[in-house]
């Protein structure tokens, strides 16, 4: 496994930002995915409360305790506005899912010293996803 995925994983507690109570997104199944797995995973969207059980917020800067790493699954110009709000909010790891990453937010992310990891393998591979 690459480095930079197992220092992602070696947190215990998550966002996951696009969360979406449909259970057919990406956003739901990443989220699951954590929680199969036995790790605390919070939903970031501005429009859930609760995805899965989890408890969801509309900002990062909203979640109730620090969040090791994010995962994220959003429109790359949303993927952008995200970068700046997990610096904000001391989240140093991000996971830019298939589809989420631009260019301008991997190297926005990095000139913010956050480690990302962008253009690679889906979270649902790396750890194995059960529907």
């Amino acid at each position: 496994m690459d480095a930079s995925i197992e220092k992602f994983l070696e947190g215990r507690v998550f966002a996951v930002a696009g969360a979406s109570s449909d259970r057919s997104k990406y956003g739901n199944k990443v989220l699951r995915c954590y929680l199969q797995h036995g790790l605390k995973a919070y939903g970031i969207h501005p429009r859930e409360q609760q995805v899965e059980g989890a408890a969801c917020f509309a900002k990062l800067v909203d979640l109730p305790e620090s969040v090791h790493g994010l995962s994220i699954i959003t429109p790359p110009p949303v993927t952008e506005k995200l970068v700046e709000e997990a610096a904000q909010a001391g989240i140093r790891h991000l996971w830019m899912q298939p589809g989420a990453e631009s260019p301008a937010a991997i190297a926005r992310a990095r000139a913010l010293g956050l480690e990302v990891i962008a253009g690679g393998p889906c979270l649902l591979v790396v750890l194995g996803y059960r529907e």
